[in-house]
């Protein structure tokens, strides 16, 4: 096993989102999904799977992950290209992300583990266009975060079928949305 951070990503609603506009959401979805593709990619990441409307995402470097989320933020929040139409109330879409780091083990081109359980339960209590850090993250960053960026201690919080809670931080940076309701 080797240390890694990782990126787990989910569009929030999108259930509904697909209830609504069927396939309509598509070509909107193909996009987020270009964009997410290519915010890992151009910081050092490894795109893992895609996993539904969202993503796993692996990187060596946790400032590259952090750079790459806030990358793909401030992305979402741009007008779409003039080429694209979004359904009336899809749009802008609110990605929620989580980041933790730790061993893993890689295997048949996917990584296993508990480190990946905990990241994924990180996104999972997160709200659309907020981002997550655990401990681990912040801990191996050593206070090299990228400029304008900064962390909101939210404390620690209990996870679904975790045993130990974890300290969570928000990203905070004056490009993205910085009030969120209390985790979910």
């Amino acid at each position: 096993p080797f240390d890694l951070t990782f990126l787990f990503t989910d569009i929030e609603g999108s259930t509904r989102l697909w209830e609504q506009h069927g396939a309509a959401l598509g070509p909107l979805l193909a996009w987020h999904d270009a964009l997410a593709a290519r915010c890992v990619q151009q910081h050092r990441g490894d795109l893992v799977k895609r996993t539904g409307d969202g993503l796993h995402a692996a990187f060596a470097d946790p400032g590259d992950a952090l750079r790459a989320v806030i990358a793909l933020q401030i992305g979402l929040q741009q007008p779409l290209p003039a080429d694209l139409a979004a359904p009336p109330g899809a749009w802008p879409l609110r990605v929620r992300c989580g980041l933790h780091r730790g061993p893993s083990e890689a295997r048949d081109g996917d990584f296993y583990g508990r480190t990946l359980n905990r990241a994924a339960r990180i996104m999972g209590v997160a709200h659309g266009a907020q981002v997550l850090l655990s401990q681990a993250v912040v801990d191996a960053l050593q206070g090299r975060l990228p400029e304008a960026a900064g962390l909101a201690d939210l404390g620690l919080v209990r996870l679904r079928d975790l045993a130990q809670p974890e300290r969570l931080y928000q990203l905070a940076h004056p490009a993205l949305p910085a009030r969120f309701p209390p985790l979910r």
